[in-house]
């Protein structure tokens, strides 16, 4: 049952559409498989940061309006910048030049832009917090094994879920064409600033609790 819920918690956060999403999606069907589940273990990577500091009582630091605050600028800010990146370079270059990149090394890379998009969002942390909340207020997982095992399950759910996505998308590559990339890097462009646009009005509301 624990690790029922686990999985149930998991499947809600992998079926959000948010930048994480289109971002392993594009990166896999530009760059291969393998760098989209790169991107994917980043992902999982920010998630277990803020599991941690949620699981070692430091969720109030979380739901500080400042911290929050600031969070949201600055992870709006480089959503805007990776945005304008996809818009105005990358959608412009061949798909030739694209695909051939999928040999390219750069571990490190693709787990830091994971990392970076999942880690940045102001909702990433809230999410954590109502899901360890509701895992020891409502479920009874107070700690020790039963709550562990509920966030490993769920972190298994979504890195799971993520790698899945990346496979799919891979197996899209075949039907890649100049327009189909064109048309996927300005859509992707497009919605990463618009999240980013997004974040940064969320950061002024937090501005004005601060003020009241």
């Amino acid at each position: 049952m624990i690790v029922l819920n686990g999985i149930k918690f998991g499947l809600i956060l992998a079926l959000l559409i948010g930048p994480v999403f289109f971002t392993i999606i594009q990166t896999s069907v530009e760059k291969g498989f393998w760098n989209g589940a790169l991107v994917a273990v980043g992902v999982s990577l920010s998630d277990v940061f803020y599991v941690a500091i949620c699981y070692l009582g430091m969720a109030q630091v979380l739901e500080d309006g400042q911290f929050r605050m600031y969070l949201a600028y600055v992870g709006g800010t480089i959503l805007i910048l990776f945005g304008l990146y996809h818009l105005l370079v990358k959608s412009r270059r061949g798909v030739r030049s694209q695909i051939a990149a999928a040999n390219e090394t750069g571990v490190f890379r693709y787990i830091f832009k994971g990392f970076v998009i999942n880690g940045l969002s102001p909702m990433v942390p809230i999410f954590w917090i109502g899901a360890i909340s509701i895992a020891s207020l409502d479920f009874g997982y107070s700690g020790g094994f039963t709550l562990i095992l509920f966030l490993v399950s769920l972190l298994g759910t979504v890195l799971i879920t993520d790698v899945a996505k990346a496979y799919l998308a891979d197996k899209l590559r075949n039907l890649v064409t100049p327009r189909f990339m064109t048309i996927m890097n300005v859509t992707l462009g497009v919605l990463l600033i618009v999240f980013g646009g997004r974040l940064i009005m969320i950061a002024q509301t937090f501005t004005g609790e601060l003020v009241l």
